[in-house]
């Protein structure tokens, strides 16, 4: 008997599921930015590939990340602006105020530690090279771990927590 080819999925539903989840990501921004922020403990690590179509921020801090960096929204952060496509915020790095741009598309994974909730996304694909500058060779090294001042948003690097 011969065996039939597997039938392709034409609808696409994984694209839309991951797009589904990306709408949590979405609405939960959106309820932090509301007049009462964030409620109780909850509080947002956000990883985002910092090479995806849309991203924006400066270019000293984007080539200190030139794959993917996570953000955490807690305490201290400013004029979140959650759009339909993408969301904007102002964090605080090395004491100095920065705004990045993020598409919910280029989020790899949406976490809330404050009750363990976790999504993780198939990665975005890579804007074009010509589309953001290239980072001069010393600004790809690993940044060194420093004890951050107290009180200011941290970027956190999530490679010690992987399985090896």
């Amino acid at each position: 008997m011969a065996q039939e080819p597997p039938v392709q999925d034409l609808m696409n539903y994984e694209a839309m599921a991951q797009d589904a989840l990306r709408g949590v990501a979405k609405a939960s921004l959106k309820r932090a930015a509301s007049p009462e922020g964030l409620p109780g403990s909850h509080h947002f690590y956000i990883t985002f590939k910092t090479d995806a179509a849309g991203v924006s921020g400066p270019v000293d801090l984007l080539s200190k990340y030139p794959d993917e960096m996570t953000i955490v929204l807690q305490h201290q952060y400013w004029d979140l602006a959650p759009g339909e496509t993408f969301f904007s915020v102002t964090l605080q790095f090395g004491g100095q105020p920065k705004r990045l741009s993020i598409p919910y598309a280029a989020i790899t994974r949406f976490y809330d530690p404050s009750v363990q909730f976790l999504l993780q996304f198939e990665p975005p694909p890579s804007a074009p090279s010509e589309a953001r500058p290239e980072p001069k060779s010393d600004a790809r090294a690993e940044p060194q771990a420093e004890e951050p001042p107290k009180g200011e948003a941290t970027i956190v690097s999530l490679d010690q927590f992987r399985k090896k």
